[in-house]
């Protein structure tokens, strides 16, 4: 039996404990129960300077329930998926219920929501754990690093992982479902020195299936290529300036997104965006779908943690907002369904205008690249942004030097308001994917 039929087979092994634990609750009393088993196993390793630092194998899962009667929550979870620990779970929970408040909003998701049909979406492609493969790996990525140029002094070590994992979801409507996917991922971080000065950073790849990996030689390329283009960085002065976030930034500002239409923050009236949906609050030429059924998609998933059926949807449809991220209890607080996203988003994809980032510097003229971003100064509820920042001082449209020690400064609604454009040079690495963005203005504090 090869290591995915394995992995399938101990996924029906989770489906059973699954029904096993809500047939117990219901003997027991409850109402209604939900139950969820995650588990994953893997292996990453790291190495320094071509020397091991570290080898790890992990395998680890849990159960957790809750339930509901007379509509009181209790929840509780076990390591333990043996019988009497899964028993005593239960009754642990039952009996938490008994010292909780009834909550009108709380309870399972209704049962038309629910994923019955599970697609495959290829996520599972796992490879057997073998550490001396996953150093070969990292000694390569660092190896290769330390001969591209003079500048890079040392390596500030490399990793691999490779981890599959199952996730098997049921509740009391008689839903018992659960799918497996895998992740590999690869790392390099580099020190480069010149005239004294120190700068670092890295270089990485991560995917489903391991022949989507990146080859340790580009890895360690992309790696030197974003250390020494650090090298001889200075300070500027306080300005307000063009600002254009590179793809690996650009990502964090939608991030803010996720967090601003999320349901907890909507329902609790701590968001910058409340009653906006239908509304205008992005540039018409913006659109961000979401590809929740993408095939070895890095945030794919056939359902949510809710058992809720995911689907690919518009979240932004010429500049506007087509759906907040609500889970069963959001939505029943804001008076609305579930929209599938207990646990998260799924494959976002944020299309623009389409030019290049080299085009995009041009149309800038003047002002910064910003590469690197630091600090939390972000607030949710008025969409206060400051942050912490590094990258390129661009002039002519062309990178004149690097730039460091500096703070940009905006509102969220104003930058996303505001947005002249968003690139094509998206970075199929991660699971929101956007390319360059840019704004039209920001404070930029310096010396």
């Amino acid at each position: 039996m090869d290591l995915q039929q394995q992995v399938r087979q101990e996924q029906t092994r989770l489906e059973a404990v699954v029904a096993d634990a809500l047939a117990i609750a219901r003997q027991l009393g409850a109402d209604s129960a939900e139950v969820s088993i995650s588990k994953q196993t893997g292996l990453s390793v790291n190495t320094r300077g071509g020397e091991v630092e570290s080898i790890e194998f992990n395998k680890d899962g849990a159960l957790g329930i809750a339930v509901y009667r007379d509509g009181r929550k209790g929840s509780s979870s076990t390591t333990d998926l043996g019988p009497l620990a899964v028993r005593s779970a239960v009754e642990a929970a039952l009996e938490i219920s008994r010292h909780t408040a009834a909550d009108p909003y709380s309870g399972l998701a209704d049962a038309e929501w629910l994923a019955w049909d599970v697609p495959d979406l290829d996520l599972l492609h796992p490879i057997e754990p073998d550490p001396d493969y996953g150093l070969e790996l990292a000694r390569r990525c660092e190896l290769h690093a330390l001969g591209l140029d003079s500048r890079i002094k040392q390596s500030d070590g490399a990793g691999f992982s490779s981890h599959h994992g199952i996730k098997v979801y049921g509740n009391s409507h008689g839903f018992v479902k659960g799918y497996a996917g895998s992740r590999h991922s690869l790392s390099c971080v580099l020190i480069g020195e010149q005239d004294g000065e120190m700068q670092r950073d890295y270089g990485y790849s991560s995917c489903r299936a391991i022949h989507d990996l990146w080859t340790p030689e580009r890895i360690a390329e992309e790696a030197v290529e974003r250390t020494v283009s650090r090298l001889g960085a200075r300070k500027i002065g306080t300005a307000t300036l063009p600002v254009l976030f590179n793809a690996d930034t650009a990502s964090g500002l939608f991030g803010h997104l996720v967090s601003a239409i999320g349901g907890g923050n909507l329902y609790r009236k701590s968001s910058f965006l409340l009653d906006s949906l239908g509304q205008q609050i992005f540039p018409d030429w913006l659109r961000i779908d979401e590809q929740a059924l993408l095939p070895c998609g890095l945030a794919s998933a056939p359902f949510d943690a809710e058992g809720v059926r995911t689907r690919d949807q518009a979240i932004i449809d010429a500049g506007r907002l087509q759906t907040y991220l609500l889970t069963t209890y959001s939505g029943r607080k804001l008076g609305m369904a579930s929209t599938g996203h207990a646990g998260g988003i799924h494959n976002w994809l944020v299309t623009g205008q389409g030019q290049s980032q080299q085009e995009l510097l041009r149309q800038m003229g003047t002002g910064l690249l910003i590469t690197e971003l630091m600090g939390q100064g972000v607030n949710v509820v008025t969409g206060d942004y400051s942050r912490g920042a590094a990258g390129f001082w661009v002039e002519n449209g062309e990178i004149a030097y690097p730039v460091e020690e500096i703070t940009i400064a905006g509102n969220l609604k104003d930058m996303f308001r505001n947005m002249l454009a968003v690139g094509r040079d998206w970075d199929s690495r991660s699971s929101l994917r956007t390319g360059s963005i840019l704004l039209e203005q920001m404070k930029i504090a310096g010396n």
